[in-house]
């Protein structure tokens, strides 16, 4: 079981509803930095073609150098499911210590960084979609899992990230 292509979604979406709203949009910030820009750019046109958004999941790449989620925690990356499925989730992900991973890990590794941590929270999305019920160490695993798996399969596409 793949849950990138998994699809119990019935039970909550009307797929083929005027209203419904799906696939995957960036959204920038204005100070971000534009190879990480142009990245981001290219692995998700590279997701959109192999993998279904079913539901509209907006990624926020946002300049700062860490996010603060809704309890307090500052965190690099972050999704947000709501509660009524009806509303539709959404992902930010920070890059401002961009530079700082460019000097230590190098240009693609620096990259993959971020675009490993915009597929792990895209996993959550998935996680979500799917209804899928892990323990938070579970939900985290398979997210690390999926990360990873997603960004070498997209590695055997493209020499750079």
């Amino acid at each position: 079981m793949h849950i990138w292509t998994l699809i119990n979604l019935e039970k909550y979406y009307n797929l083929h509803s005027k209203d419904h709203r799906a696939g995957l949009r960036l959204r920038f910030d204005k100070d971000v930095n534009e190879e990480v820009k142009r990245a981001c750019i290219v692995f998700c046109k590279w997701l959109r073609r192999n993998y279904y958004f079913p539901m509209r999941i907006p990624v926020y790449v946002k300049f700062s150098k860490k996010i603060k989620t809704l309890d307090g925690e500052y965190v690099s990356a972050t999704f947000f499911g709501p509660f009524d499925k009806n509303y539709e989730p959404y992902i930010r992900v920070s890059t401002g210590d961009y530079e700082e991973l460019l000097r230590k890990r190098g240009h693609d590794d620096a990259l993959a960084a971020i675009l490993r941590s915009i597929s792990h929270e895209l996993t959550h999305y998935f996680q979500w979609i799917n209804d899928i019920k892990l323990t938070e160490i579970g939900e985290e695993r398979q997210a690390t899992s999926y990360a990873n798996f997603i960004v070498y399969e997209y590695a055997e596409t493209h020499e750079h990230p």
